[in-house]
Formats: C-alpha cells, sequence, structure tokens
C-alpha cells in the first residue's frame, strides 16, 4: 500500500490591523501548524461539521498571527480595544480571515465550502465580514447546480477577541444581525 502526504511548505499571510487596514504585517505559517489545522477540517464529514471545525481553526490561526503580531491584543467589536496597537475593525478581519480562508483553500483543507469575496452590509453603519458557499453535492446533476442558489455562510471573527473560534452562520441570518449578543 502506498501512503501519500500533503508535503507543503510554509507559508506567509500578510494580516491588516489598526482599522482600515492600516497596517499590514506578514506572519509566517509552518508547514507543521498549516498540516494539523488542516488534519482538523479532515475530520469533517460534512459541510456543517466543516463550518463548526473552520470556526475553530479561524480562531488557531489568529492565534498563531498574534504570537508574531500585536494583533494578540484584539478584543471583539470595536470598543474593548480602541486606540490599541493591534486593534482590528471589521475590514482588519474580514480582509485577514478571507485571506487565511484562501490559504486553507489552495492547501486543498476546505472539501465542503469555497471562498468567495467578503461581504458588507449596511449604508451608513457598515459591517463586513469574511464570506464562503458550500460547494454542490457530486450526486446533483448540472441543471440543479446552474439554477439552485448555493448556502453562503458568513466566517465573522469580527465579534470574538483574538484566538476566540470565529463565529460562523448562514449570511441570510448575518444580513438579520444575527450572531452574539443579537
Amino acid at each position: 500500500m502506498l501512503l501519500t502526504t500533503s508535503s507543503y511548505a510554509d507559508e506567509s499571510v500578510s494580516i491588516c490591523f489598526n482599522y482600515g487596514c492600516a497596517t499590514q504585517s506578514t506572519v509566517k505559517f509552518s508547514s507543521q501548524q498549516l498540516n494539523s489545522v488542516a488534519q482538523i477540517l479532515a475530520a469533517a464529514h460534512n459541510a456543517a461539521e466543516e463550518r463548526t471545525l473552520l470556526a475553530q481553526v479561524i480562531g488557531v490561526l489568529y492565534a498563531w498571527a498574534g504570537e508574531q503580531t500585536p494583533i494578540h491584543a484584539d478584543h471583539g467589536g470595536n470598543f474593548a480595544d480602541a486606540g490599541v496597537q493591534g486593534a482590528m475593525d471589521c475590514i482588519d478581519h474580514s480582509t485577514t480571515t478571507t485571506r487565511f480562508l484562501r490559504l486553507l483553500e489552495q492547501r486543498d483543507a476546505l472539501h465542503f465550502h469555497h471562498v468567495i469575496a467578503a461581504t458588507r452590509r449596511g449604508w451608513i453603519f457598515q459591517h463586513f465580514t469574511a464570506t464562503i458557499e458550500e460547494m454542490p453535492l457530486a450526486a446533483m446533476n448540472a441543471t440543479s447546480v446552474a439554477t439552485t442558489q448555493r448556502p453562503r455562510f458568513a466566517v465573522d471573527s469580527w465579534y470574538v477577541d483574538n484566538g476566540k473560534p470565529a463565529i460562523v452562520l448562514p449570511l441570510a441570518e448575518w444580513f438579520n444581525y444575527g450572531g452574539p449578543g443579537a
């Protein structure tokens, strides 16, 4: 029996902080770290399980990034850490989380979702989130895939302190201001 393992190199990701991506810094994740989060995600048997595990993995990636940058000081929302070096607003979080998700996607760690562009709600008081879309089941035929909107989900790390699991919820619920404290 031939066993194969993925051998990816270390990866660097640019993260945003200090509100509105005013500051960007590059963090490096080792191949061992990335393989460990890929193994966590590999335990998912379906899309719902992958979303649950993905929330945890995003928290882990933020914790590791916080060991290399001042984002370790970031607290959920905008008020608990206003003015603190490393604080992140929703623009910083949506941008950075999307970059983390794309890294996972490029490493084939996502099996039930793919990453799409960040989403915005509101006009005057805007809020942004990273967004994923559930992939169609292989059993679906081409017609149903083309005519059916696939479920989309907000992956919103702005609500939580650095290193805590992100909030993952249906995008429609997010648009209705669902989430912590709703």
